[in-house]
């Protein structure tokens, strides 16, 4: 199977939380781990239903919230109101595509640096941030100027 250390950690969790170890919440968590970028919880429950059928709706959900509370996944929320996710890994920013909905992650040890100097500045102690740029991507604009 693959992602063994992802599945590993994820039943280390369960089991440290008291909770069962389900074929439907492995099936999820592979079916997450081989999205690339940023999935919403419908595609989730698509991908998933399409190898386990009796998946129901609510199981998708709710193992992505445990998901996140493992420190597997992450949940992003843009300005669209849709509920994505991605898997945890270092901190970056986005630039969101208004028009297409594409997402590119990026990170800039500028803008990092700017923000610690403005928290130090005003004598905050950070304890976590997001910084997401709307805009219209390439495609997007090549589009619109072929209209």
């Amino acid at each position: 199977m693959a992602h063994e250390l992802e599945q590993k950690a994820l039943a280390d969790y369960l089991e440290d939380h008291n909770l069962k170890h389900t074929r439907q919440r492995a099936a999820i968590l592979e079916v997450f781990l081989e999205a690339t970028g940023h999935i919403t919880g419908e595609e989730i429950y698509q991908r998933v239903k399409s190898k386990t059928p009796s998946i129901g709706y609510t199981t998708v959900y709710r193992t992505m919230k445990l998901l996140c509370e493992a420190g597997l996944a992450s949940e992003q929320h843009f300005d669209d109101g849709v509920t994505r996710y991605e898997i945890e890994h270092e901190h970056h920013d986005h630039l969101v595509c208004v028009r297409c909905g594409k997402i590119v992650e990026f990170e800039c040890q500028m803008i990092e640096a700017a923000q610690d100097e403005i928290v130090k500045r005003h004598g905050f102690r950070l304890l976590r941030h997001r910084h997401e740029l709307y805009g219209h991507c390439p495609a997007c604009r090549r589009k619109e100027k072929e209209d």
